[in-house]
């Protein structure tokens, strides 16, 4: 099979590759899955920058939530049929032609939901699920304020705190029209601050006169830390999901985490055992999955997708993440091999030296490695193409095709 392999373990998105590797055989109680979309998340950035390895036991190749079909079963599974549709959470392998993983982990997909909707459910919505109602316990009535509302998580823990009953959604975003977006969202945010040019404690106190919200869900860490702690009514309690801004905090006044009778807790997915996210997963089946359906669906909560990208443009769609674009969930839908065709290399001469010369058509990317840091070769475009030198020695090339970003 294909699957979007990382040059050299980690590295920037231009390290993406796609590029033959095993297919995977599913074992006892498992289910082989060939992939139609994967969802893109923060974690798989982290990842490809080496700073967030995969589980123990878990697949290399990046990406934790797909859609798909079926392709085989393994030992002592039931309830399943090849060619079923199916949308599911891995602990990685999902940047693939197929995954294998274990048969509690896909959940039918519903109808009413293409592919690209499928896939951006798992991740999104089970952590959104986790964090407001398991770690927060949520109730009706609660005050609620959600960091990075405008990404997968934030925009799926919003639709959830307003269907199950909370009085407001504070939600916080970087751009004015990210927070009217998700003002004007069915069942969105009632309130907004935008953290770069607001103090989201004040807009907090004022939506909840004073009292603060019984709820934080947050990403951020470290630049938002104070504010949150001011944010919280008394018995409040934060669930912190990410560390975007760092871990570090200089100074820490934990009287408020006393006298406010306050509850901090960290939280992850991906690490958790397999029973834990079965029984999530079983869990969400049952109370939330029937509730979602696409953006122009009628359902109290909705997918919101920012962009579908074809696999051959990853490199793109990491980068739409990383600059903080999106507004909902960016998805990557797999390509058959009928639909991809490798377009020819031009001839680059086999023995190259210092000031060596080539040509290479438009569609092409040339990229010189040297002790494995990527150096864009300095190019002028010809009417013929690009004409590219060689630098210096001790040099290899990496040739792209921007149809196939094969090597």
């Amino acid at each position: 099979m294909r699957a979007i392999l990382i040059r050299d373990d980690k590295g920037p998105a231009e390290n993406m590759y796609i590029e033959e590797v095993p297919t995977p055989k599913p074992g006892a109680g498992e289910v082989l899955v060939k992939i139609k979309a994967f969802g893109l998340n923060r974690m798989d950035i982290s990842q490809r920058e080496g700073f967030y390895p995969p589980p123990a036991g878990s697949s290399s190749i990046l990406g934790v939530e797909f859609s798909g079909t079926i392709a085989d079963l393994g030992e002592s599974v039931s309830g399943w049929e090849v060619n079923d549709e199916v949308l599911g959470l891995a602990g990685g392998g999902a940047y693939a032609e197929f995954i294998s993983l274990p048969a509690t982990h896909i959940i039918s997909k519903p109808s009413h939901l293409n592919w690209a909707e499928a896939a951006s459910v798992p991740e999104n919505f089970l952590t959104a699920f986790q964090a407001l109602f398991l770690c927060a316990e949520f109730k009706k009535g609660d005050d609620v304020l959600v960091h990075a509302g405008a990404s997968g998580v934030g925009v799926a823990a919003i639709q959830l705190a307003r269907v199950y009953g909370a009085r407001t959604v504070t939600a916080t975003a970087s751009t004015q029209e990210k927070l009217d977006w998700l003002l004007n969202l069915p069942n969105g945010a009632t309130h907004s601050a935008n953290y770069k040019t607001e103090d989201f404690s004040t807009v907090v106190k004022q939506a909840t006169n004073n009292k603060g919200v019984d709820v934080v869900i947050d990403f951020v860490g470290q630049s938002h830390w104070k504010r949150n702690i001011d944010s919280l009514a008394m018995d409040g309690r934060m669930t912190i999901l990410a560390l975007l801004s760092g871990s570090n905090i200089a100074s820490v006044d934990l009287k408020p985490l006393l006298y406010k009778r306050l509850r901090i807790q960290g939280s992850t997915l991906r690490s958790r055992s397999l029973s834990y996210q079965a029984d999530l997963i079983a869990r969400f089946r049952r109370e939330i999955l029937d509730n979602i359906t696409g953006e122009n669906g009628s359902g109290p909560v909705r997918v919101f997708i920012h962009k579908v990208y074809p696999w051959t443009e990853i490199q793109d769609a990491h980068r739409e993440m990383e600059a903080n674009a999106n507004s909902g969930k960016i998805v990557v839908e797999s390509i058959s091999r009928s639909q991809s065709s490798r377009a020819p290399l031009s001839t680059v001469p086999e023995a190259l030296t210092v000031d060596s010369s080539f040509q290479v058509p438009d569609h092409l990317q040339v990229v010189c490695h040297r002790k494995s840091a990527p150096h864009r070769l300095s190019s002028q475009v010809a009417s013929d193409g690009f004409n590219h030198r060689i630098p210096a020695l001790s040099f290899y090339l990496i040739i792209f095709d921007h149809t196939d970003i094969q090597h």
